[in-house]
């Protein structure tokens, strides 16, 4: 982990501004296209479409540094890899929070969303939101809607700048298939210029599935 130093820091100015806001926090919808994704995970019913599709944002997250920057108390650190947290649907309607550690390869990362997803959905226990983490991205799914607009339940007073990824229901839409994704982040650390280049970086990925990183 590596400490920014902010005397050097270009968006100090920034990271100042934004960091005395009540609220400074800004979100943004946008539909990615997940045919190929899609049609891929089809092939083979062990490929989990939630898996890939986290893969594949984890995989364009971690390219963007300023999606790796977090506070801690007077000092911005950076991660140098982020993992998945994400909420899981439980039989009785209820959730909990799992934990996915990022690998480079897709193959490997389903095979372990499949383990720990099923470990978390078959055992009793609590919620564990780990709030002590924010080597994380945090993720929810909403499959059931194909949202225009996201907004999360919050405790201000806190530091969390975590960034918060929700995937909704994909539909097709003329001949493609496509997926609301919304994002949401600290903007003391993160512009919308940032989260421009992790969708882009996001589409790639989900494009080529067959590629080498999904071997």
């Amino acid at each position: 982990m590596i400490r920014i130093d902010l005397d050097t820091w270009p968006r100090r100015q920034h990271y100042e501004l934004f960091r005395a806001y009540d609220n400074p926090w800004f979100n943004l919808c946008a539909d990615v296209d997940v045919t190929g994704l899609h049609a891929w995970c089809r092939e083979d019913s062990a490929r989990s479409f939630f898996a890939a599709s986290l893969w594949c944002s984890l995989a364009a997250a971690n390219e963007v540094e300023e999606l790796r920057y977090r506070i801690r108390g007077p000092e911005v650190v950076i991660h140098p890899v982020l993992h998945g947290g994400s909420t899981v649907l439980l039989p009785n309607g209820t959730f909990r929070f799992a934990y996915y550690d990022y690998t480079p390869h897709m193959g490997p990362f389903i095979e372990h969303v499949a383990e720990i997803t099923g470990r978390v959905r078959a055992e009793s226990g609590p919620l564990d939101p780990q709030d002590d983490r924010d080597d994380l991205i945090h993720y929810s799914v909403i499959p059931w809607v194909p949202f225009t607009s996201f907004s999360h339940a919050r405790r201000w007073g806190t530091e969390d700048a975590v960034p918060k990824i929700v995937f909704g229901k994909h539909r097709e839409v003329g001949g493609r298939r496509r997926m609301p994704v919304s994002v949401e982040v600290h903007h003391a650390l993160v512009d919308g210029l940032h989260v421009g280049r992790f969708y882009e970086a996001f589409q790639e990925r989900l494009d080529e599935p067959r590629g080498p990183a999904g071997a």
